[in-house]
């Protein structure tokens, strides 16, 4: 459509303005330097014919010689031809315009985050709560992803798939907002199960890459799989296992009493089980004890897991030496006007 737009308006001054030539490039570019041999030789001409004309003696007073702006009249004819040469030498030149369009896409990783929505993730030594800070910073790491399956396995004392493998970044964002800890009735801390949700949910994958991050605050004390052999079951599909604690240890704040006073628990964590499993499937065990060291575990689980992206670039190329060709022929034909009619005469009188 453009260079419809273009061939229907050839005669516009915008073809000689500076910023159309600054946006060209020039498949023979060498050409242009014509324009200044086209410069000097006028230059020479001119200086030639006004030395070597033939001049005819002629007697006037000095009253009567006086020259008159019309006596440039008759250098019209030679300039246009000058014109018509240096847009022929445009033409030639071969102004063009390239439009380069990039495509980008990666070949994705499926990714399962398992979240633990026990009740001990209601502790509040994260502001507001545990469960609520990772699923902030879950639902970050989300949103910075690009063209990768990403599930959402929750768990306690039992474990379910809240949300499938999916580009849909949106959805995924609303099923956030929906993890809550009364979505499963039963208590305790179900890992093993949680690693079989994600690897019944993986199995099937065919990406080159598959990646878990399993979230929790303590060790597996319920479930009827035993997480290392989860993990081992993991491994053989080639699923990578990302394990984070999250939590201090000692006296941390669990609620409020009726005067609105935390009450303080003890809490304690166990990290055999989450390194073994993150040794067993060939990920990396973290430990994080604030909202920031959270958020830097994420971008560095970001950065480990980054997809190749391949680029396929298109070049669409448009000439515009057709306009300067037909300026040039105008040009040519009022030159020829001037040179072959009566108008010569006149012209040079």
């Amino acid at each position: 459509m453009e260079n419809n737009i273009l061939s229907d308006s050839w005669f516009s001054a915008e073809w000689f303005l500076p910023s159309t030539f600054a946006s060209y490039t020039w498949e023979r570019n060498w050409i242009l330097w014509c324009l200044l041999g086209i410069l000097i030789l006028f230059v020479v001409r001119w200086f030639m014919r006004y030395r070597f004309n033939q001049k005819l003696p002629v007697a006037l007073q000095q009253k009567d010689v006086h020259s008159t702006k019309w006596a440039w009249v008759r250098l019209i004819p030679e300039f246009i031809f000058m014109l018509m040469l240096a847009l022929l030498v445009i033409a030639l030149a071969r102004p063009q315009r390239t439009n380069e369009k990039v495509e980008q896409f990666t070949e994705g990783i499926d990714i399962m985050l398992a979240l633990d929505v026990s009740k001990s993730m209601e502790i509040s030594d994260f502001e507001p709560n545990r469960l609520e800070v990772a699923k902030t910073v879950a639902r970050q790491f989300v949103m910075e992803r690009k063209q990768d399956r990403i599930g959402i396995v929750v768990f306690s004392g039992d474990a379910f798939s809240l949300a499938p493998l999916t580009t849909d970044y949106d959805l995924l964002k609303k099923y956030f907002e929906e993890i809550n800890f009364d979505m499963i009735d039963n208590k305790g801390t179900a890992i093993g199960s949680a690693l079989g949700v994600v690897i019944n949910r993986m199995s099937e994958s065919k990406a080159k890459s598959k990646v878990c991050i399993l979230l929790s605050d303590g060790d597996s004390n319920a479930g009827n799989i035993d997480p290392i052999t989860a993990a081992e079951l993991a491994d053989a599909y080639g699923i990578k296992v990302y394990t984070i604690i999250v939590g201090r240890e000692g006296m941390v704040p669990f609620k409020t009493d009726f005067f609105g006073r935390p009450n303080m628990v003890e809490n304690t964590v166990n990290e055999t089980t989450m390194r073994k499993i993150a040794e067993i499937a060939k990920g990396m065990f973290f430990r994080v004890q604030d909202e920031e060291a959270l958020q830097k575990v994420f971008n560095q689980i970001n950065e480990f897991e980054k997809a190749e992206i391949k680029e396929t670039r298109y070049k669409d190329t448009s000439d515009y030496y057709f306009h300067y060709l037909r300026w040039a022929l105008v040009l040519m034909l009022i030159w020829l006007a001037l040179k072959s009619t009566f108008m010569s005469n006149i012209l040079q009188d």
